[in-house]
């Protein structure tokens, strides 16, 4: 069959039906996903498909009726259906308008943990010189409030953020008294070991939330995240209960980084999850930045290793919602969020084009501006592509203009990417620059040979087949994709 049609192939024929814009991808032998610039998916047979593309369905048939229903045919029944499509596509690019909702303050880089795979270039703590000082703070303040965007959020992060807790409290003083009509939100991505009752007192007169790490048990978290005293388990553990008991349950929310040690552990790390009633978990890999390259750790395993740990978490965790444990995965979520609804969830490295500074900012302890976590830490390392400016001797505009911030966002737009314009699942994907430049040097990368194409694609075909094969699977992933679910 081929893909290039004449525009009258796609017209109705004898008043019956035209196709609507979609892609396809065998799932297997017998059976075609397909799906449309909404985002919706359909798995029909190979006949079905065939008979479809030929304006051979019978109007009867539950091919045609599913078809009709998710906007892949247009008929005298509905005529609005071209309209609805519309709707959906504009409120799935809504978020361009108002685009770096999230704004992270580097406060340090000093930090007493000294984790392997760590994927920054961390101080020891006493290296004053690598805290941010209040003219950086003031200058970075103004560029987040400038933000397009209604409801930003701060997220304090290091090294060990708390190791400068005054800067915080001066931001959010600052901003608090700035912000005039804007929502501003903020969380402090610390690993607990310094957190007390004064830091978490302030936390709740400004209702700042707290992020953490969590690798899994107690002996894989020290191995992971090492510590003066071989206690870093223990801190982060009675961090999160401290934090708990001050600022109420849902205001303390766990990462979790998945090592070659954690490979066969995944029942053990979500265990550990669940016995510190956590709501769900994000099963991450590692990334090949900061001393993650340096020490080359994250060649410590492949993508076929990872894919087999997060199927056989997830398929844990749908075990555990069969038993009645409410439990998610929150990276299955966000896909699940693509396919279900109109609504990006505005995950990073899932959008087209690429998040990075449309989604996310960050803003150095040095000044300097970075359109993502993961380009400061390839600058870390010596490799300043993504460097954008410093607050102290460049504008708003200048920093949000510069070619090393539109030009990477122009390459990632997949619908014009080889391959990617092509995949059936592009609408559930996105643009990565960052990580195809930090492992290809390009901003796209040859698909066949990308890490982040292999994981993602096994990932849409695996979640669409246990949907399709399991009934009780697809009410909960339907669950999971809903917001606020």
């Amino acid at each position: 069959m081929s893909k290039f049609q004449s525009v009258e192939f796609f017209k109705k024929k004898k008043n019956e039906y035209s196709l609507l814009p979609f892609r396809f991808e065998r799932l297997d032998d017998q059976r075609r996903v397909l799906t449309n610039l909404a985002g919706e998916y359909l798995v029909i047979n190979e006949g079905e498909l065939k008979a479809f593309v030929n304006h051979a369905l019978e109007e009867q048939s539950d091919a045609y009726i599913n078809l009709r229903a998710k906007h892949f045919l247009i008929d005298e029944k509905s005529e609005m259906a071209k309209e609805l499509l519309e709707i959906k596509l504009r409120t799935k690019y809504s978020n361009l308008s108002e685009f770096t909702a999230l704004h992270m303050f580097v406060v340090t880089l000093r930090c007493e943990h000294s984790c392997p795979y760590c994927q920054v270039s961390r101080q020891s703590d006493d290296k004053l010189k690598f805290d941010m000082t209040e003219e950086i703070a003031d200058k970075a303040i103004d560029f987040a409030l400038r933000s397009p965007a209604r409801a930003i959020k701060i997220e304090f992060q290091g090294g060990e953020p708390l190791l400068n807790f005054p800067i915080i409290q001066y931001v959010v003083e600052e901003a608090n008294r700035r912000k005039n009509d804007k929502n501003v939100s903020y969380v402090i991505a610390t690993n607990l070991a310094l957190i007390d009752k004064n830091i978490l007192k302030y936390c709740k007169e400004k209702s700042i939330q707290i992020s953490t790490s969590l690798d899994g048990p107690e002996d894989l978290h020290n191995n992971n995240r090492p510590r003066p005293g071989k206690n870093s388990y223990e801190k982060a553990i009675s961090g999160i209960k401290m934090v708990r008991e001050y600022l109420g349950v849902d205001a303390v929310s766990a990462l979790m980084t998945t090592t070659r040690s954690s490979l066969n552990r995944v029942k053990e790390i979500i265990d550990e999850y669940l016995d510190q009633d956590m709501e769900g978990i994000f099963l991450r890999p590692l990334s090949p930045y900061g001393f993650a390259l340096k020490t080359k750790s994250f060649k410590a395993y492949g993508v076929e290793e990872w894919n087999k740990f997060y199927e056989q978490g997830l398929e844990y965790i749908i075990e555990l919602n069969k038993k009645g444990v409410e439990f998610k995965e929150y990276y299955t979520a966000t896909i699940l969020a693509k396919m279900f609804t109109s609504q990006d969830p505005g995950y990073v490295d899932l959008m087209s084009p690429a998040g990075i500074g449309i989604s996310a900012i960050i803003y150095n302890y040095d000044g300097v501006v970075y359109p993502s976590d993961e380009s400061r830490m390839l600058a870390e390392m010596g490799d300043h592509s993504f460097r954008l400016g410093n607050v102290l001797t460049n504008s708003y505009e200048e920093i949000f203009l510069n070619e090393a911030l539109l030009g990477p966002i122009e390459e990632s737009f997949a619908y014009s990417v080889p391959m990617c314009n092509e995949c059936a699942f592009e609408d559930y994907c996105g643009a990565d620059p960052v990580f195809h430049h930090g492992v290809h040097k390009d901003f796209v990368a040859r698909k066949p040979e990308s890490q982040f194409c292999n994981r993602n694609m096994t990932i849409f075909m695996y979640l669409i087949n246990r949907m399709e094969s399991d009934q009780f699977v697809k009410e909960l992933f339907m669950k999971w994709g809903q917001p606020h679910a």
